[in-house]
């Protein structure tokens, strides 16, 4: 599963602003830091506001900055609000599904899972996980947030073969 920009802009903007707390953020600025377009973020910035994660000043010496504090921001959530489509297969809309194999095919409860098992991990995950030692220490940016949360067990659906366990993320 690959994120959409629009949702990748999202995450920067999220990162950006609880790395600066102490400031307003300027759309100028944060463009500049990315390397992106003044009008892709002002329409990023515009539905952070609209979600209450962000709020925004106008005018000269105004920005923009965090509304909640970063440790109450889901990540699994902002993934949820900024994406539009989480149809892996085509059988995961029952609307447009013409797919033949449908009846018996379980290939529909395995990708289900992994995606269960991806939010899962993402709703165990804060804004304030992401940023964790940025201020110290850039270079731990690196570092895959991954590693510094437990495993829990998932057991898949329906399998074809005997049960085998998965690991995954689990939550903060």
């Amino acid at each position: 599963m690959r994120l959409s920009e629009y949702t990748d802009y999202t995450l920067r903007v999220l990162m950006y602003c609880a790395r600066h707390r102490q400031r307003l953020v300027t759309i100028g600025e944060l463009a500049e830091q990315h390397g992106l377009s003044k009008g892709h973020l002002m329409k990023v910035v515009n539905d952070l506001a609209r979600q209450g994660l962000i709020e925004t000043t106008r005018g000269r010496g105004g920005g923009l900055r965090l509304l909640k504090e970063p440790e109450a921001i889901r990540i699994g959530e902002v993934v949820r609000a900024s994406e539009t489509d989480f149809r892996l297969v085509e059988c995961f809309d029952a609307g447009t599904n013409v797919c033949t194999l449908t009846p018996s095919c379980r290939l529909k409860h395995l990708f289900d899972a992994a995606l269960r098992g991806y939010f899962q991990a993402l709703d165990g995950a804060t804004l304030a996980d992401l940023i964790a030692g940025a201020a110290a220490s850039e270079s731990d940016s690196d570092r895959p947030i991954a590693r510094q949360m437990p495993a829990v067990t998932v057991t898949l659906p329906t399998p074809l073969r005997p049960r085998r366990q998965v690991k995954a993320l689990a939550p903060g």
